[in-house]
């Protein structure tokens, strides 16, 4: 169960950078703090706080921060998919070794 609540995590993390990228685009503070992006990004920040205070309760700390670099492969997935954004060869090295370093200190 908390192994899926990281996954949702760090899912969310993911989606909510997209949020806050949409949101940067603004040429004034005015058009900034009426976009809808800021405040969706915001709270998809905070849900996915309230849910790593949730998984820390129950899981040793030194087993969840690693399981978190799991946001990188969410993030480029997501940034492909909707911002149209190149993944190289390095960025999928980059993000595998990440990985397999997480997974390396959790197992």
């Amino acid at each position: 169960m908390m192994y899926l609540l990281i996954l949702v995590m760090t899912i969310m993390g993911s989606i909510a950078s997209l949020f806050l990228k949409k949101a940067s685009g603004f040429k004034n503070i005015k058009e900034l703090l009426f976009n809808y992006n800021l405040y969706l990004g915001g709270f998809l920040y905070l849900a996915a706080a309230i849910l790593n205070i949730v998984v820390l309760r129950k899981m040793d700390y030194s087993v969840v921060l690693p399981l978190t670099s799991f946001t990188y492969v969410w993030t480029m997935v997501i940034s492909y998919l909707c911002l149209k954004e190149h993944i190289s060869i390095k960025k999928i090295i980059g993000v595998v070794c990440i990985v397999l370093g997480a997974l390396v200190i959790v197992l």
